[in-house]
């Protein structure tokens, strides 16, 4: 059965002012009442409660700060949720409001259990209206507008597509609202060609999140498999083309899916909490040959993190020296027993940590970019 996750921005879900476009959401869920028809199983992401509660409170720009932006967010989020659920209804679908943080995602159980209640909607035939719980979100744990959220729902689900409507026509060479000349890109399908492109951080005066955000999650779903796609949901034609299979806005490619589930939560989900530098030896035999890391290839550690964090892990001298990581792993120490073996082989490790384990990151839980 064919699974399909539709994010909508805010630009998309309220106009300048904040107030609901409801023709646009009337025809967007239109159409997602036909494919759930079809026998399709459909997921909408949606952005657009802080700016709902900013309708309703009267304010004239964005909030900035935390505390802010999460009361707007309780303000907001049932009403945005009510026009959802009335014109999914309308439209004899049966829809569910769906709150997840970034510590669902990162937990591996809490995780799991979102897939569960996600898989169990579905069954039931319900269409599941995503939104993030803004009101226990910190800044440094957001979404960025939902994008990251999409693709990690996206990942979670197994879907077999990721739509992202935005109110401009796809990923351009810079931004056309600043760069008259600026052309779009139809089709990518390695990222590194992207990397020459102006691609910023521009956003709506109500969203949280610009081109590069939705760039990034773009990344994210195609590592696992899923074609992604940036389009115009202002244009009345543009979702219904996407899902026609026809040409429309940017379209990223499926890429071969490397990576077991565990390990795409590993990548993408999980937080981590310090770094592992390591040397070239031990870089190699993670790089080339899907090795452990042990103790003895680390010889720097940064950062403060428990055992079951996660960790960045780079080689000494090479890609640290550019920033690049090579891996990410979980690692079975805390960052002060690693800091007290790093460098030892297993006989010496055991002299000082008699219960140590002889992988700093075991390969299973080990994931190479």
């Amino acid at each position: 059965m064919r699974r399909v996750v539709v994010k909508l921005g805010s630009s998309v879900v309220a106009s300048s002012d904040g107030a609901p476009r409801a023709e646009v959401l009337a025809r967007v869920c239109d159409q997602l009442a036909a494919l759930h028809r079809e026998g399709v199983e459909v997921i909408v992401v949606t952005s657009g409660a802080i700016a709902h509660g900013m309708r309703v409170m009267g304010l004239p720009q964005r909030p900035t700060t935390v505390g802010a932006l999460q009361a707007a967010s309780a303000v907001g989020q049932g009403k945005l949720y009510r026009v959802y659920d009335e014109l999914l209804r309308e439209r004899e679908v049966t829809s569910a409001q769906v709150l997840l943080t970034f510590f669902d995602m990162s937990a591996r159980t809490h995780y799991l259990n979102a897939r569960k209640t996600l898989s169990t909607l579905l069954e039931w035939r319900v269409m599941p209206v995503i939104n993030e719980n803004d009101t226990t979100a910190t800044d440094e744990i957001s979404f960025g507008d939902n994008d990251f959220l999409a693709a990690q729902v996206a990942v979670l689900i197994a879907a077999e597509e990721l739509i992202l409507l935005t109110d401009i026509d796809g990923l351009y060479t810079a931004d056309p609202r600043l760069y008259p000349e600026a052309h779009i890109v139809s089709e990518v399908s390695d990222f590194s060609a992207l990397e020459n492109l102006a691609i910023g951080h521009t956003t709506s005066p109500l969203g949280s999140g610009g081109m590069r955000s939705k760039v990034v999650a773009a990344e994210m779903a195609t590592a696992a498999g899923i074609p992604t796609t940036i389009c115009n949901g202002l244009r009345a034609e543009a979702l219904a083309a996407v899902l026609a299979g026809e040409r429309e806005g940017t379209r990223f490619a499926a890429g071969e899916a490397r990576y077991s589930s565990f390990k795409l939560w590993l990548k993408y989900a999980k937080p981590s909490r310090g770094t592992l530098v390591i040397d070239q030896g031990a870089a190699r035999a993670v790089r080339e040959g899907a090795a452990s890391l042990l103790p003895v290839g680390v010889i720097d550690v940064k950062g403060d993190f428990d055992a079951g964090d996660a960790v960045d892990i780079v080689e000494l001298p090479g890609a640290a020296a550019h920033g690049r990581t090579l891996a990410k792993g979980i690692c079975s120490y805390t960052a002060e027993e690693l800091r007290q073996v790093m460098g030892l082989k297993s006989d010496a490790i055991r002299e000082i940590l008699p219960r140590a384990t002889d992988e700093a990151v075991h390969r299973d839980y080990l994931v190479v970019d």
